[in-house]
């Protein structure tokens, strides 16, 4: 790649590789694809510890050794991703490279309108990271809200549902406004997910965590033919919070509920997009490599 040429690495959260499908038409239009490829998400499957290991290019038990400030495990207060440009910032040292590069974090739409206004001014920057959160907020809002039930069911209407958005979103509108331009333009996602249809019962103590698709704590009673387990969460790369703590993950299409309210758990996030497993839709996921046409 020549160096002369910006680079854009856009990473969507919570991107399926047949929503990247559904979506690469659009990028089709505007840009040509010179390299594509699959790679695995590590565990769990989640934005805060799939991301985090993106951006620091380590394993999560390495993030922590290395920033015990800025590593937080799920029990802890605070936001788990807060620290993703220290830890790009990081790696580029660690690697050598030109440390100048630009962050944004497109959470709401105005952070999308501020991209739009600002990306020309991206071009003077060697690197340029765009964190787009909105197919994981998607992903979320679909086990809270009736309509989005309604409009993202099942796959095939999540696909259209995350093309119908990248169509019409800041984000597309920001690209196509710097197209004329030369520059690298990297897609890729931290995780997936998969569509949940079978409860599996778990007992845990007051501090274990609330995922549906993983737990770690410290008194967990399970069927380990039901899931993968973690005795010692350093084999997994994961950081211990406690001295007793494991971590068990769900498998295919697996949702972890516990005893109590068991019944009306089970019926409200069966269906629902989850992530933070074991599943091909959570753990493999694209690449893209595109340059301006």
């Amino acid at each position: 790649m020549d160096p002369s040429v910006p680079n854009f690495f856009i990473l969507i959260d919570n991107l399926r590789y047949d929503q990247w499908k559904a979506i690469q038409p659009i990028f089709s239009e505007t840009f040509r694809l010179v390299e594509e490829d699959t790679f695995y998400s590590i565990l769990p499957t989640s934005t805060q510890y799939a991301r985090n290991a993106i951006f620091s290019g380590m394993l999560p038990i390495d993030i922590e050794a290395k920033f015990p400030e800025e590593w937080k495990n799920d029990d802890e207060e605070g936001g788990k991703n807060l620290h993703e440009e220290k830890f790009m910032a990081a790696q580029l040292a660690h690697l050598k490279m030109d440390p100048r590069f630009s962050y944004t974090k497109v959470v709401h739409h105005s952070d999308g309108q501020h991209l739009v206004n600002n990306v020309h001014n991206l071009l003077n920057y060697p690197l340029n990271v765009i964190v787009y959160n909105f197919v994981d907020m998607l992903s979320h809002a679909r086990t809270e809200m009736e309509v989005l039930k309604e409009l993202a069911g099942d796959e095939v209407s999540y696909r259209s549902i995350t093309a119908s958005w990248f169509e019409h979103s800041p984000l597309h509108q920001a690209l196509k406004k710097i197209s004329d331009k030369k520059f690298n333009l990297i897609v890729a996602t931290d995780h997936g997910s998969v569509r949940v249809k079978t409860p599996v019962k778990v007992i845990g103590d007051k501090q274990t965590t609330t995922n549906l698709r993983y737990k770690h704590g410290r008194n967990l009673n399970y069927d380990p033919k039901e899931v993968l387990a973690f005795r010692d969460p350093k084999d997994a790369g994961l950081p211990r919070p406690n001295v007793n703590s494991s971590y068990i993950f769900a498998r295919e299409d697996g949702y972890l509920c516990y005893p109590n309210n068991y019944n009306y758990f089970v019926n409200y996030y069966r269906n629902t997009f989850q992530h933070g497993g074991i599943s091909l839709e959570e753990m493999i996921v694209p690449v893209a490599r595109m340059v301006s046409k």
